[in-house]
């Protein structure tokens, strides 16, 4: 093991560049190259359940299409096990990158329903993943619910999966819960051995001339490496000893690297610097964070990290409130703009 190794839910790391969820990773191909180019692990883009629904409803209703008429149509299709579904394909994707690939490799899980998140957590386990990464992409629309309903409904989900399985079980986390320290020491007991910090949620768009909801995606910029590891520095010495820590969104290369491992991560994976600089860009951060660490002195990734963490900082409060008064007051007037301070809007 050398100087970047590192574990993460139990797994060995030649280093803590992981490959996150991406279209890189969702193809044996680019996964391989991915490994080539210096990817620790592979998180493998989610296995959505209403993929799954959606793709069974419209095979039935391709089925059912004219059979009311027409006799014939009962035996018009071949047989339906020439056509794998979704839930099949990837399985079989997993199975398959395990043959060919020497790295660890973390499938990822997006359910809807309690029965989805076990039955398909299960499976994957099955057909060789090495940990299960599960993806609370979830928006509490419904004006019914209270902030607790859905924090036990998530909690429950978490728990359930964990039981299921005998791989480490990681959960991806978005930032909104009104009590996200709470939320994530809650998630650890019930069973995750580690959480990924943060999720992004995509914000649709509005088509004005044709009315209509748009998907709009943008890649992650390094500015959105902040709320991260503010939470990681925060959550390092208050989860149990143990907890698997992962970093992503805005790393972009060896400082921001760097900068995920002080505050106490484990591992910082990245997909938009390499969706924007090729596979290839593994190697150049991995240089440029034993650059960075050749320049500050440290030996290795576990002497570095969490050495800035929230127990470890000089100033802990910096990360919290403080952080906030010190930001307004470093501002500085722009040489064409009158004086004065910006507000808290």
């Amino acid at each position: 093991m050398g100087r970047l190794s590192t574990s993460y839910l139990g797994l060995e790391l030649r280093s803590p560049l992981v490959a996150s969820a991406s279209p890189l990773t969702g193809r044996l191909e680019s996964a391989r190259r991915l490994e080539q180019c210096g990817a620790a692990a592979i998180v493998l883009p989610s296995l959505f359940e209403e993929e799954i629904i959606h793709e069974d409803s419209d095979l039935v209703l391709a089925l059912e299409a004219g059979s009311e008429h027409f006799a014939e149509a009962l035996s018009y299709f071949p047989n339906l096990d020439s056509y794998p579904s979704t839930a099949e394909y990837y399985l079989a994707l997993v199975h398959d990158a395990k043959q060919v690939l020497q790295l660890p490799l973390i499938a990822s899980l997006n359910a809807t329903s309690s029965g989805g998140w076990t039955r398909y957590a299960k499976l994957i386990e099955e057909a060789g993943a090495d940990a299960l990464e599960l993806n609370l992409y979830w928006l509490a629309a419904d004006p019914r619910l209270t902030g607790a309903d859905v924090e036990a409904s998530q909690l429950n989900i978490v728990s359930s999966v964990a039981a299921s399985l005998a791989i480490p079980l990681a959960v991806k986390l978005a930032p909104y819960y009104s009590s996200f320290a709470n939320f994530a020491a809650k998630m650890t007991k019930g069973g995750a051995a580690g959480l990924v910090l943060m999720n992004r949620f995509y914000q649709p768009d509005l088509d004005p001339d044709s009315r209509e909801v748009v998907p709009s995606i943008e890649l992650s910029q390094a500015w959105e490496l902040r709320l991260p590891l503010r939470w990681v520095a925060i959550l390092r010495s208050q989860l149990p000893p143990g907890t698997s820590l992962a970093i992503t969104t805005g790393v972009q290369d060896g400082t921001d690297a760097a900068k995920a491992l002080l505050v106490g991560a484990d591992v910082a994976m990245m997909t938009s610097a390499i969706l924007r600089n090729g596979p290839e860009h593994f190697g150049a951060v991995e240089r440029q964070l034993l650059d960075w660490m050749d320049a500050n002195e440290y030996e290795s990734v576990s002497e570095l990290r969490g050495s800035v963490s929230y127990a470890a900082s000089d100033d802990p409060a910096a990360f919290e409130r403080a952080n906030y008064r010190r930001t307004l007051h470093s501002w500085t007037t722009p040489p064409n703009m009158s004086p004065g301070s910006p507000s808290g809007g």
